[in-house]
């Protein structure tokens, strides 16, 4: 009886553990926030695009006609629905609003390292860290402090 072919794409592999690094950083942000969706659900997030995302460009390989946008799409409308889910509309207004972008962008970053735009998925995790971070304490101290 012949040996299973077992093939190791290490590509895969440090692709899904960028996207643990990458959705980390935005879950922990979001986790030291006491919000909803933190540290776990911002690395299943980008773990799961990325993979999404790997297997719809090597549909290509297996087939002509395969169409890997259509994956991505499907990914966008999902985190949508789960974006969804975090907003809720209380007596003080809307809220959840940041933690469902955080969401969508966590995604677009697993979508980017699926591709292996590494530089793209580093900047916009820098980017959105620092969105998180210094702007979230700019909004608390200055803006939301002279109401």
């Amino acid at each position: 009886m012949p040996e299973p072919l077992i093939v190791l794409d290490y590509s895969i592999l440090i692709n899904l553990l960028l996207a643990f690094v990458f959705g980390g950083i935005i879950g922990y942000l979001r986790e030291v926030e006491g919000k909803t969706a933190g540290l776990r659900t911002h690395i299943l997030v980008c773990m799961g695009s990325t993979l999404f995302m790997q297997v719809s460009a090597n549909m290509l390989t297996l087939s002509s006609i395969a169409d890997p946008g259509r994956i991505a799409a499907g990914v966008v409308t999902g985190i949508g629905f789960l974006g969804a889910g975090t907003i809720l509309r209380g007596g003080q207004g809307v809220k959840g609003l940041t933690t469902a972008a955080s969401i969508w962008i966590t995604a677009a970053i697993g979508l980017a390292l699926g591709v292996n735009l590494y530089f793209g998925a580093f900047m916009t995790t820098i980017i959105t860290a620092f969105t998180l971070q210094v702007l979230g304490y700019m909004e608390k101290s200055f803006i939301k402090g002279n109401k």
